[in-house]
């Protein structure tokens, strides 16, 4: 496939794909799981490793120039002038506990910036797409973020970070902020999950640490793209490798920002 291409076009053929993909994660739903650690909470299993195997070869099929930063063989970190960022099976913990809340997670990064994202939720037959300066859509149609003006009034959601014996006090003193002042907070385990449904409006705001690229890059231009924003807890630019993640529908963000900065403080 050429590589002057457009981000639609492609899109075209990678929707398809990362579906296909998916499949494998439904067919390996309800037999035994083989599961490794990575950390002491930090699980990889048999199907993570398929799926991304599986991707990547119908991936470099699609656009051969294009390298990889996918998560379970993700080596130096680099994005380059065109890359896919591939999180194969988001919500690991989820699927070996037969929760329903897991992902494929697809960006292309292209020229500095997020082109493409795919966030397909094979449980859910939920498909979310979005194109830079076209908007998103789940299953075809087209999403925006929740209207909703005040913080008290929003669905907040967040996850923890592996090293969370390490951040114990820092994440419930920013829990504590966030609780208080919003109509509740919840935690899905799969942050591609969280920012595609931040992006549909089914949730006012998804706030995090300690991500990776895989795990935002997607939910990143599907937020972006139906009408919301996405920063830092601390309102600044965002980027794959910032250290925190604050997206939201716009209307709450400076606000949500501020109680972050506070708990972080």
């Amino acid at each position: 496939m050429s590589s002057n291409i457009s981000p639609r076009e492609i899109l075209e053929h990678v929707e398809p794909a990362v579906r296909e993909s998916g499949d494998i994660i439904l067919d390996n739903w309800s037999g035994a799981k083989s599961i490794r650690h990575k950390g002491r909470v930090d699980l990889v299993t048999e199907t993570d490793l398929a799926v991304e195997k599986d991707l990547t070869a119908k991936l470099g099929r699609i656009l051969p120039e294009a390298g990889f930063l996918a998560e379970e063989t993700a080596s130096g970190g680099n994005l380059g002038e065109s890359t896919w960022i591939v999180d194969p099976l988001d919500g690991t913990t989820n699927f070996a506990h037969g929760l329903p809340f897991v992902a494929v997670s697809v960006a292309l990064w292209r020229d500095g910036e997020v082109v493409l994202g795919v966030v397909h939720i094979p449980q859910m037959g939920e498909t979310f797409t979005a194109v830079k300066g076209e908007g998103a859509r789940l299953n075809s149609h087209p999403i925006e973020v929740s209207p909703a003006a005040e913080l008290e009034d929003s669905l907040t959601a967040t996850g923890f970070p592996y090293d969370i014996d390490t951040r114990a006090e820092e994440e419930v003193q920013r829990l504590k902020h966030v609780l208080v002042s919003t109509r509740g907070i919840r935690r899905m385990g799969a942050a591609a999950v969280d920012l595609a449904y931040t992006a549909c409006g089914r949730f006012e705001a998804f706030f995090e640490a300690n991500l990776k690229p895989w795990d935002t890059a997607a939910g990143w231009l599907l937020v972006e793209e139906a009408g919301g924003r996405v920063t830092t807890f601390g309102n600044q630019s965002f980027h794959p490798f910032a250290g925190t993640v604050l997206a939201s529908n716009g209307h709450i963000h400076d606000e949500l920002s501020a109680l972050l900065s506070t708990s972080s403080a």
